[in-house]
């Protein structure tokens, strides 16, 4: 009888270490000062302040916000497409995104690859999308695990989990506390579907119809899988530039992340008792990756507006007297946005 290794039970530690020998170089080009470098480390640490006129936040009643959320099954179209560079900028912006709704200024990320078996190349390909993901956020990527599960995941399957974690100053801390009749909701624009939806959307589009990830599509000007890989956009650094120069709580009162659930039911999450919020559907271009999606898979409006963000990925609420300054703040940082609707007392 031969002697068992850890090898024939599915993981090579070999290659475990070459697959980690890809990595710190994503992780530095992330780093800020406030990072204290501890490559080999069991955690990863970060500075709150740091002493410098560039970095120093002098921080009074911080607040520390923490955030955490996965890709879910549009990992699936990455594994069709053959392409994973891209899912792991998806995974830092579900986290990120929802920092910044209470106002958080993301300070660090953490990751967690869970794989079938060492693949090097992929997990390269992984971690470069989420170190690219950290750099539009601007927030460092700290540390991270990946761990080999052969008798859990088929062979080429991988699952990603994210951990973001913010802070902001209680002053500034926004929870929708402040949100009043007669504020405007202002939309900002997303990038298509974003990470929400993916088990209709795979339906819809691989089952239903029965297309590849390489058919072209007339419409929206590029193949199946460019379409369905673009990735969630991220809203922290055009949005920590509108709360840094509207610091008063009397100008943006709630910030809502528009994901699975849609505009209602997220918009819902924030709102006070006794408000309710008329929104104007009419009021944005919806992007033609949802009309060719409703119209491929026969979708009622209703499940739409349910299942996706539609065009909208992050709502603001803010005072009326406000709403065209800030879009005009949005404006000249490229990010389209529209009155899409106002809060009402009810």
């Amino acid at each position: 009888m031969s002697k068992a290794t850890y090898k024939d039970a599915g993981v090579d530690l070999d290659v475990y270490a070459q697959s980690m020998a890809r990595l710190p170089k994503l992780m530095h080009r992330t780093f800020s000062p406030r990072t204290l470098k501890l490559d080999g480390g069991f955690a990863g640490l970060f500075r709150l302040d740091f002493d410098s006129p560039l970095f120093a936040r002098r921080y009074i009643d911080p607040v520390l916000v923490s955030c955490t959320d996965g890709v879910g099954t549009k990992l699936k179209v990455a594994q069709l497409c053959g392409r994973h560079d891209t899912v792991g900028i998806d995974l830092v912006a579900m986290s990120v995104n929802d920092a910044i709704c209470c106002g958080a200024e993301p300070l660090f990320f953490l990751d967690y690859v869970a794989m079938s078996h060492d693949d090097p190349p992929l997990l390269e390909q992984i971690v470069r999308g989420i170190s690219d993901g950290c750099i539009t956020a601007d927030c460092d990527l700290l540390g991270g695990e990946t761990a080999i599960m052969p008798d859990l995941y088929q062979r080429g399957d991988y699952d990603l989990a994210g951990f973001c974690v913010g802070v902001v100053e209680r002053k500034n801390l926004i929870d929708g506390r402040s949100i009043a009749a007669g504020d405007t909701l202002i939309g900002l624009a997303s990038s298509g579907l974003h990470s929400n939806g993916y088990s209709l959307v795979r339906k819809v589009v691989f089952d239903l119809a029965g297309l590849s990830v390489d058919r072209h599509i007339e419409e929206l000007g590029q193949a199946v899988g460019q379409a369905l890989l673009t990735p969630t956009r991220i809203y922290v650094q055009p949005l920590r530039q509108v709360l840094r120069y509207y610091k008063v709580k009397n100008v943006v009162h709630g910030i809502a992340h528009i994901t699975g659930g849609g505009l209602r039911e997220n918009l819902e999450r924030i709102l006070p008792p006794g408000l309710r919020i008329e929104i104007d559907h009419q009021a944005w271009p919806v992007p033609p990756v949802f009309s060719w999606l409703q119209g491929l898979g026969e979708i009622e409006d209703g499940e739409m507006a349910r299942v996706f963000n539609m065009g909208i990925g992050l709502v603001l609420v803010v005072s009326s007297y406000y709403a065209e300054a800030i879009q005009r703040m949005l404006r000249a940082m490229e990010v389209d946005s529209w009155q899409i609707g106002a809060v009402v007392g009810g």
